[in-house]
């Protein structure tokens, strides 16, 4: 296993260097093979591992790399650690990212920086495997961080568009926040167990419990605080409520981005950060009720937002963050098992709907608006089936409990963890959960039915005019077609007539869809029920899992009604009386106003942060900088100097006695100082 693991961490790592230094002088293609086959081969090789786990054949064990640091008793090597957890987050994360850098061969196929783009996802997804391989908390700090600058990187790859770096500065330094209260985590954590081991700190943490320590001048529970520093570096990575605004900016990056960052993986190394210190948040009763208050809070929060946009692809983000908030507050109730199930369905899913939103963009000349779509199920067939396959998954589809979609197994196991729990903000989250679950279907139901029925909406685009008119400018000159679409269609689409993407693009759709329609089915008794499977990577609260089990049927018939509710209620709103959305919103202008305008949290941020901040930058800037430090500093020392050379200008008259009566003065003061001495 040590060659493999070598091979699947450092293998993207190198095809990254090869990509991006040799750019455009290996040119497209090679940086392409590179990459992508560099990411198929740590695939192929993750998936024996997971199996491997699954079957129980396996053992936890650390793969030495190098010696890193040894500083009194700070010590750390670079090592890598696989066990059942690091297995799950392998298969998830290679196998988005092979198909993500497949898909992106097609997606990309026209942009001009095609190596610099291919070896930002190659780096992105070292980073993520060195976070979720670490053996030690500064380890995992270093991939933490590695995440944050590719997803920078990502996220403003079209750096000429002033959206995209804005986006991409307001993701930075969001996570810059949350990364402030992980790191002081860590140090919280080596002053208190003198280790930054993970494995030596989950083993001591049990006895640390209901001990003190000193922070902000107050006595406070010493593991309270390390996991509540700890979790405000998860929230901020997993885009929980209060640092959650950079998540639906980031959609400004290029849509294979938004699949990778924002399904599978940056956004889940909170979730994986909480399951691996399991042991640790155990111990902190309140740690474990905030983690479940703010995953509830997130998951409402995110669903309500959901249901306004227009934007395809932030209503997958809200729902990703929506999604984010399930297993939070799954690990917030202890149902560890269940929150990491969660995480593995949903990278499928999620990915495939992302993607297969990229599918419907390109098929639409980059035109993201639904209000703008319809009727596309007869024009992108495959698309059409695939995004399907993704929505039944996420609203949790199942047949007669013979048969589920992905979702169905990992959410229900949620909902029924939290009403288990017993606890009061277990049960909060279980009803919070429920009505999400209502809201999840209804915006999910919402994309299929505005993007794929009703009639062609096409004409109203000033994205597909220009289309159109590249179209026909290009039959002018001989042409037949457009790269994006064709012309001469009958149908009152103004002459543009949508087409399917090309099967690069197709194949990772199919294959993901896969994943989503089985992965719950084939999954599940390992993931919620095995303590054997986990073999001691998570916490695993046996008495919850019976608990799970045993919970009422109205418990385990609620998340298929709302399903069914949310379905109606969007089928009534869009396919059967389409007028009734407008209808809504001029009854409830504020409540819409409201979600539409994402709780007005940027707003808010902007007064209370942004301003300020800026407005004590100028500060500094006109009033200390140029007004102190430069006046007297350097503009003030080449003042002297100027004033200087004007006065020893005038004393160079040129005239000769004028010097001579300078020498005379100049000798009467020195006999008169030796005098005087």
């Amino acid at each position: 296993m040590s060659s493999s693991i070598l091979i699947i961490v450092f293998g993207p790592l190198l095809a990254s260097i090869i990509a991006g230094l040799g750019n455009r002088a290996i040119g497209n293609v090679p940086a392409k093979v590179v990459t992508t086959g560099a990411l198929f081969l740590s695939c192929a090789l993750s998936w024996p591992i997971f199996l491997s786990f699954v079957g129980g054949s396996a053992e936890a064990s650390v793969v030495p790399v190098l010696k890193w640091v040894q500083s009194g008793t700070l010590t750390f090597d670079w090592t890598l650690r696989v066990d059942t957890l690091t297995a799950i987050m392998l298969v998830v994360i290679t196998s988005v990212s092979s198909l993500v850098h497949l898909y992106s061969w097609g997606y990309m196929d026209e942009d001009p920086d095609q190596p610099r783009f291919f070896a930002y996802l190659s780096l992105f997804t070292f980073a993520m495997l060195m976070l979720v391989t670490a053996d030690n908390l500064v380890q995992m700090f270093f991939g933490w961080e590695g995440v944050g600058l590719a997803s920078y990187l990502l996220i403003g790859f079209w750096f000429k568009k002033p959206s995209a770096c804005a986006a991409a500065i307001k993701a930075f330094v969001v996570n810059r926040v949350g990364d402030l209260g992980f790191m002081l985590g860590i140090f919280g954590t080596y002053l208190v167990f003198q280790t930054t081991s993970i494995p030596e700190i989950l083993e001591a943490a049990p006895g640390m419990a209901g001990s003190t320590i000193g922070f902000l001048g107050m006595r406070l529970d010493t593991m309270t605080i390390l996991c509540l520093l700890l979790f405000i570096g998860a929230m901020g990575k997993s885009a929980q409520l209060g640092l959650h605004t950079w998540l639906p900016d980031a959609m400004e990056g290029p849509t294979p981005v938004s699949a990778l960052i924002h399904a599978a993986t940056m956004v889940t190394a909170g979730v994986f950060m909480v399951c691996r210190l399991s042991p640790m948040f155990e111990t902190s009763d309140v740690a474990m009720t905030v983690v479940t208050i703010v995953g509830a809070a997130t998951c409402f929060f995110a669903a309500t937002v959901g249901t306004t946009q227009w934007d395809i692809k932030r209503v997958i983000a809200y729902s990703t963050c929506s999604q984010l908030g399930y297993m939070f507050f799954a690990a917030g109730v202890g149902a560890y098992g269940p929150a990491m199930f969660h995480l593995f369905t949903h990278a499928f899913f999620k990915a495939l709907l992302f993607l297969g939103a990229g599918s419907v963009i390109h098929a639409m000349h980059h035109e993201q608006d639904m209000r703008y779509y319809g009727g596309l199920r007869k024009q992108i067939p495959i698309t059409f089936w695939v995004m399907m396959a993704g929505t039944l998954a996420i609203t949790g589809v199942g047949i007669l409990g013979v048969f589920g979609f992905a979702g169905f197994y990992s959410k229900d196991a949620i909902l029924e963890a939290a009403f288990a729990s017993g606890s009061e903000h277990g049960q909060l989250a279980f009803f919070v959960g429920i009505f999400a679950a209502l809201l999840t279907s209804f915006y999910s139901w919402r994309l299929m039915f505005l993007t794929f029925w009703g009639k062609p909406r096409w004409e109203q685009s000033e994205h597909i005019q220009h289309a159109v008119h590249d179209a026909h400018g290009h039959a002018d000159h001989g042409h037949d077609e457009h790269a994006h679409g064709h012309h001469g269609a009958s149908d009152g689409t103004a002459g543009y007539h949508p087409h399917e993407s090309p099967w690069v693009m197709l194949i990772p759709l199919l294959l993901l869809s896969v994943g989503a329609v089985f992965a719950g089915y084939l999954f599940a008794p390992s993931f919620i029920d095995s303590e054997a499977f986990w073999n001691g990577s998570i916490f695993f609260d046996e008495h919850l899992i019976h608990a799970i089990h045993g919970v009422p049927l109205w418990v385990k018939l609620a998340p298929a009604a709302v399903m069914l509710t949310g379905l109606f209620l969007a089928w009534n709103s869009y396919i059967r009386n389409p007028a009734l959305p407008a209808a809504f919103v001029a009854q409830f202008r504020q409540l819409h106003a409201f979600l539409y305008n994402k709780w007005y949290f940027d707003e808010l941020y902007n007064f209370l942060f942004v301003r300020p901040a800026f407005w004590l930058g100028n500060l500094f800037w006109k009033k200390g900088d140029i007004g102190i430090i430069d006046r007297f500093g350097p503009n003030g020392a080449a003042w002297a100097v100027v004033q200087g050379s004007r006065f020893a200008q005038k004393v160079q008259s040129g005239y000769l006695y004028s010097y001579a009566l300078v020498m005379l003065l100049g000798l009467v003061a020195a006999i008169s100082w030796v005098m005087v001495r």
